[in-house]
């Protein structure tokens, strides 16, 4: 049994099929699948099932599959020793960021961090939280960004920033005389929300839920983009909350039509999160303080604020 081969059955896994995982692992298919063969035929077992399409793993194999990961796990952690001993910051990072924060966070740091570590590799999917959470316990990805507090055993939790949540409604909006709102003034029901973006979804519920706000689904309506949302809202077709960094990009004439909230505010804790076992952190290290030296200018606050759970 070899590393190699262990790789080689995590990417056929991944993948149910020999050919994309030969070519995701830069060997030839006849190579992989001879390799895996050669392993199954050592341990006189059958890691996958060839005759389900896609390829399923079996019973063993599954069990295989997780004690491989623990195994990769260790190796990576020998090579982040090395790493870190020598001070290099580099190799490949699979960074999951939430699709409710990855629209204005990304281009705040993105270009800042490949300047200054040229030699990581960052790769980036907008996921759901969910997802994010999944993929990083299976291995699949090294991090995340995302709405916390999860409070999960597994996971590691780093907060970066803290960010006000804001109101926005039309100009003929039953709050538009209200210079400052209170939670007690939303109503769950005339709230537009983002389609797929279930923790800012879950915050502004959770934001109303000591109130009289029992969803009625008499009116509905989602968007799949936070522009969306601000026209149909500037349409009169009801509020939206919205994340401060969203409201940097509003129009000059759109901006009177925001509403902050009296003290403590209500407010996202955004974070960094990442196995417990910790693989790569001299890079982790390196996505949190470039953000952190990124957003300073842009949010100050942290003071009399309330954060709001995304669960």
């Amino acid at each position: 049994m070899t590393i190699t081969q262990l790789y080689y059955i995590l990417a056929v896994a991944e993948y149910s099929n020999f050919t994309k995982a030969a070519k995701h692992c830069l060997v030839t298919q006849p190579t992989l699948s001879m390799q895996i063969q050669k392993l199954e035929d050592e341990l006189k077992i059958q890691i996958f099932d060839r005759t389900k399409k896609p390829i399923e793993l079996t019973n063993v194999g599954v069990k295989i599959v997780t004690q491989a990961k623990t195994i990769l796990a260790e190796v990576e952690r020998v090579n982040d020793i090395v790493d870190q001993e020598k001070g290099f910051i580099g190799g490949e990072f699979k960074l999951g960021i939430s699709n409710s924060i990855m629209p204005t966070l990304l281009p705040l740091f993105f270009k800042s961090f490949i300047s200054r570590y040229p030699k990581v590799k960052l790769n980036i999917e907008e996921l759901k939280t969910n997802d994010i959470i999944n993929k990083i316990k299976e291995g699949n990805l090294d991090g995340g960004i995302v709405s916390t507090p999860l409070n999960l055993e597994d996971i590691k939790e780093r907060v970066i920033f803290y960010e006000k949540l804001v109101g926005y409604i039309s100009e003929n909006h039953r709050l538009k005389d209200k210079t400052l709102i209170e939670i007690s003034d939303l109503d769950i029901n005339d709230i537009l929300f983002k389609e797929n973006d279930d923790s800012l979804r879950n915050m502004v519920v959770n934001m109303t839920q000591n109130e009289d706000t029992t969803q009625n689904n008499i009116f509905n309506l989602k968007s799949d983009s936070i522009e969306m949302l601000v026209k149909l809202t500037n349409e009169e077709m009801g509020m939206t909350v919205l994340p401060y960094l969203n409201t940097l990009d509003l129009k000059t004439h759109e901006i009177k039509n925001l509403r902050f909230f009296k003290n403590p505010h209500p407010a996202r804790e955004v974070s960094l999160i990442y196995n417990i076992s910790e693989l790569k952190i001299q890079i982790i290290n390196s996505i949190h303080k470039t953000i952190s030296e990124n957003i300073k200018d842009l949010i100050k606050y942290q003071k009399d604020i309330k954060i709001i759970s995304p669960i």
